[in-house]
């Protein structure tokens, strides 16, 4: 199939921030650290709080609608990504999610078990890990190549033995932004019995993945990345969900999706995601037609593409600009197609530094450790002075691109 060229007109209008008078003239390149949200999401939120905002799943018609509302956005979200309705948890964010993930293994495995964990995470997919050592879990580090941020799948089996129970790894980096092999790691593991948890933080806001296709035992993404609320959202596929002991209350724990979710859900917020799946339609039948539909992990499948498409092209002139210039380090692959649109840039002067010079010229970018430190180590790159990173999604378009070079030429 022809991919449609997106129609950044219609997509932006599904984005209020866009017509702000307070933001006009910004242009908004910190995408990786939370995106804007899109108009569905906000209209539910607003329909939840004046409408349903009492207890859910109640006898009467505003707690019936509240519950059938947290209802569909786990449905149409789960059927997007090609899992289980029940394989799809909400939390109060991905770390907050890891942890508990984390304490359920900790029960689960034994003095000697090891996991293995990377040095090219965001700390949420890392240190609760690592915290099991104090359990007598065997902690192993899969290192990055120090001058690329490179995860090499060789180093990988060079760690795994029959003690190894777990790994866990990143989509793609929030610093180094290349796009690892998951499907293939995790096919690979599984063919020797080892569980496989995936932070797709940083690789959702692109397109949400097809998990069942993907293989991972576990995914997990932020939905505030992801054009919707404050939520992190988990996948735990049954076979494992069941295995691992119920962190909730204990007459819950025969709820897939409740048994790893040991505080009360955001309700408005869970309703709230729904408006996600509302945009990632309206985003097909835009492009792809109203006629017959695909099922809604095909049309997934579709939008991720077109917008990884659209996210590509704009890449390829940051890149390029990058590499003809020797005050910068890129930081992951020089190849549009490789990566996610987030550039981390290493420069003489402070990540933050040049954020706020980009800041005074409208250019909306940041600049630090972005909770990946042991990334940056790793890189032989200071944390306390950081990286800029420069971080777009499907909605930016080209004018934002110049932009973005015109002001880069301006303050380094």
């Amino acid at each position: 199939m022809t991919l449609p060229v997106l129609d950044l007109d219609f997509v932006r209008a599904m984005f209020p921030a866009f017509e702000q008078p307070e933001l006009a003239g910004q242009r908004f390149f910190e995408n990786a650290g939370g995106s804007y949200t899109c108009k569905p999401v906000i209209d539910r939120l607003f329909r939840y709080y004046t409408q349903r905002k009492v207890q859910p799943y109640g006898a009467y018609a505003a707690s019936r609608l509240a519950g059938a509302e947290m209802d569909e956005a786990r449905t149409r979200l789960a059927a997007m990504m090609g899992v289980d309705t029940d394989e799809l948890s909400f939390g109060p964010s991905s770390t907050a999610n890891t942890y508990v993930l984390a304490q359920a293994f900790g029960e689960m495995l034994s003095p000697g078990d090891a996991v293995i964990v990377t040095n090219q995470d965001h700390e949420a997919n890392s240190g609760p890990w690592r915290r099991l050592a104090a359990r007598g879990i065997d902690v192993r580090e899969w290192q990055i190549d120090p001058a690329s941020g490179h995860l090499d799948p060789d180093a990988l089996w060079r760690l795994i033995d029959d003690k190894v129970r777990l790994v866990c790894f990143p989509h793609c980096s929030n610093i180094v932004g290349e796009i690892n092999p998951v499907a293939q790691l995790c096919a690979a593991l599984r063919q020797q019995a080892i569980w496989s948890c995936v932070d797709g933080v940083s690789y959702a806001p692109h397109g949400l993945p097809d998990v069942g296709a993907l293989g991972a035992d576990i995914y997990l993404f932020s939905a505030y990345k992801t054009y919707g609320p404050h939520q992190g959202l988990m996948v735990v596929r049954r076979e494992l969900g069941l295995q691992l002991p119920n962190q909730a209350h204990y007459f819950n724990a025969d709820t897939l999706y409740k048994r790893l979710t040991p505080a009360g859900p955001d309700h408005a917020q869970i309703a709230a995601c729904a408006g996600m799946a509302d945009y990632f339609d309206a985003l097909h039948a835009h492009h792809f037609g109203t006629g017959p539909q695909p099922d809604a992990a095909t049309r997934m499948g579709q939008v991720h593409d077109m917008m990884r498409a659209h996210e590509t092209v704009l890449l390829r002139p940051l890149l390029e600009y990058v590499s003809g210039r020797n005050d910068l380090r890129l930081i992951g692959p020089q190849a549009a197609d490789a990566r996610a649109p987030t550039v981390a840039l290493e420069h003489a002067r402070a990540g933050g530094d040049l954020a706020q010079a980009l800041g005074a010229l409208g250019i909306m970018a940041g600049g630090g450790s972005f909770y990946a430190n042991r990334a940056l180590q790793a890189l032989q790159i200071d944390p306390a002075r950081g990286v800029l990173r420069l971080s777009f999604v499907h909605y930016t378009t080209p004018d934002d691109l110049d932009a973005l070079i015109l002001a880069l030429d301006q303050v380094l």
